[in-house]
């Protein structure tokens, strides 16, 4: 699947863009605990190249992301975009699809019963903003030290870094009871090498919200809706 995705990803185009922004982080001189990287995938075409990866980037796009991620840094070394990267935990994928099946089982409805969206993986949702928060900052990643002098992993290597995942909170990258693997001592986090990312609350309401607007209850003699939340990063 490594090879399948390289084929990819020389053929979208998107090995150009990646070398791209490998050179931006090169030329920065800065030495980040993390590098973020933003995949655009078309879904179909990957299938087409390969069943089982394609079946991961639909419903598993966490795995997915960690096969890509492994190529990235193959392709990161052996090309020697970015001097100041030392191991592959470092590289941050966020696969971008263009598209997702036109299935029913692909859109996110909380007006459907019941609600089965256990799995991460992706959903098209549709619906009408109606408050957005300000523009605030989170942890993207950050590096970690060992507060043991003794410890190996007190050294000033990316041993121990924290990378932010889809659907977690600040609470799982950024807090204060972290412990060495190795030694169980505490985690000191280096504030030098905390990266920032924008995000943003949003406020949506099911689409369906119009028919009440319009006067008319879609045939049912009493309905509710509510508005969800969503964080856009």
């Amino acid at each position: 699947m490594r090879e399948v995705v390289l084929v990819y990803l020389d053929r979208s185009g998107g090995l150009q863009k990646f070398v791209h922004d490998c050179k931006k982080y090169n030329d920065s001189k800065q030495n980040y605990a993390v590098y973020r990287f933003i995949i655009s995938i078309n879904p179909s075409d990957i299938a087409e190249l390969d069943a089982t990866l394609g079946n991961y980037i639909l419903h598993n796009p966490l795995h997915a992301a960690q096969i890509f991620q492994s190529v990235c840094f193959v392709a990161i070394k052996t090309l020697s975009l970015i001097e100041q990267l030392q191991t592959e935990a470092q590289i941050s994928i966020l696969l971008k699809p263009t598209h997702l099946p036109p299935l029913p089982s692909y859109i996110l409805s909380l007006s459907a019963h019941p609600f089965n969206y256990t799995s991460q993986r992706f959903y098209m949702s549709e619906g009408i903003v109606i408050a957005m928060g300000t523009v605030t900052k989170y942890t993207q990643g950050a590096r970690f030290l060992c507060t043991e002098e003794t410890c190996p992993f007190s050294e000033g290597r990316f041993r121990c870094i924290r990378v932010h995942c889809p659907g977690a909170t600040e609470s799982a990258t950024v807090r204060t009871d972290f412990v060495c693997s190795l030694c169980s001592s505490p985690l000191q986090e280096d504030m030098k090498f905390r990266v920032l990312g924008d995000k943003q609350i949003v406020e949506m309401i099911d689409a369906k919200i119009l028919n009440a607007l319009k006067g008319y209850s879609v045939d049912k003699s009493h309905f509710r809706i509510q508005a969800f939340t969503l964080f856009l990063r």
